[in-house]
């Protein structure tokens, strides 16, 4: 269990009313807690693994659209990574609080809760009520209602230009490379001189959709479907679409358990930078049911930190690998399967 929720659990006797959790870990919290209400998990695979106790509802997302309504009497706010991020969180719990009541705020030191604590007390009456575990555990009573949350309240446009194509792009706090066009995904589309294999396309672990609305502005023949584990990224993704009237099918998946069918062409700037072991376990994962989702001859487009040893594990699973691209920092590798 993680110490967070155990510093929640030495407080559950204040969680008594309607709860809306925000953010919940994959863990046994919601069971231990016996609570009753919401969790929203903005994480596809966390939302899938969460146990689903009597009276805990357990949606995907990150806001509650199919709930204008809804109401509570408590909401438990996780520290996110990001401190905008923590902004959007508060904002909804605020905007579903019912009249006295509470918001809690948890998080470890290495989060940042301090910086989260000061956001807190700049919505009302705040107070840190435990330290444990190297975490801490706030509550805040608001001092005015809370306005109505709209997703789109917080989306940001910016645009991007490569090879003489531009792309207007969606950005929301918590997605990766907010606002910008990070060097590795530019140093993937720059390798596109000429159309990718086939017509169907997948545009994995799509972010905000750049990659995939960039192909098909580009090169018009072509048929993209995008998927991600977070929800906010497919928010950002259907805005950048719409925002560029390119059409594209979006859906949820945590790697490609949710993908079905075959592709052309497997296009990627995943998720797995740093050089620790389970990152490389979960590449490989990724790459054997890429093996799957390629038709023969299919090719698999993917930029990756320089520093990590990702040409032997593509050539494992997917076949022979040539180098597009490589510099100091990222390296783009294609790679084929076996007819």
């Amino acid at each position: 269990m993680f110490n967070t929720s155990e510093v929640v659990l030495r407080n559950r006797s204040r969680l008594a009313g309607n709860l809306l959790v925000l953010g919940p870990p994959q863990d046994s919290l919601l069971s231990d807690l016996g609570a009753q209400g919401v969790a929203l998990s903005e994480h596809f695979g966390t939302s899938r693994m969460l146990p689903r106790p009597a009276g805990m509802d357990v949606v995907f997302g990150c806001d509650l659209a199919e709930r204008p309504e809804a109401r509570f009497e408590q909401v438990l706010v996780f520290m996110p990574k990001a401190k905008q991020e923590l902004a959007m969180r508060l904002a909804l719990a605020t905007s579903v609080i019912a009249p006295n009541g509470t918001v809690f705020l948890v998080g470890e030191k290495r989060e940042g809760i301090a910086g989260g604590a000061r956001l807190l007390a700049a919505q009302g009456e705040a107070m840190k009520l435990d330290m444990a575990r190297h975490c801490q555990f706030w509550s805040l009573r608001p001092t005015q209602p809370g306005t109505p949350f709209r997703l789109e309240d917080w989306l940001r446009r910016f645009d991007i230009s490569v090879s003489e194509t531009t792309v207007s792009v969606a950005a929301l706090p918590g997605v990766f490379s907010e606002g910008r066009l990070d060097d590795g995904t530019r140093c993937l589309l720059e390798t596109f001189d000429s159309p990718p294999t086939g017509r169907r396309v997948l545009d994995f672990a799509c972010g905000a959709g750049i990659v995939g609305a960039w192909l098909t502005k580009r090169f018009d023949t072509l048929a993209v479907d995008y998927v991600d584990v977070q929800a906010q990224a497919l928010a950002c993704t259907r805005q950048t679409l719409s925002w560029n009237g390119v059409s594209g099918q979006v859906w949820p998946s945590d790697g490609l358990s949710g993908v079905s069918g075959r592709y052309d062409t497997i296009v990627t700037n995943p998720p797995f930078h740093s050089g620790v072991k389970t990152d490389l376990s979960a590449t490989e994962g990724f790459l054997r049911a890429a093996a799957r989702h390629l038709v023969p001859g299919g090719e698999l487009r993917l930029v990756a930190n320089s520093f990590l040893p990702y040409r032997p594990l593509i050539e494992a699973h997917i076949g022979p690998v040539e180098i597009l691209t490589e510099n100091r920092r990222f390296t783009v590798y294609r790679a084929r399967t076996r007819r």
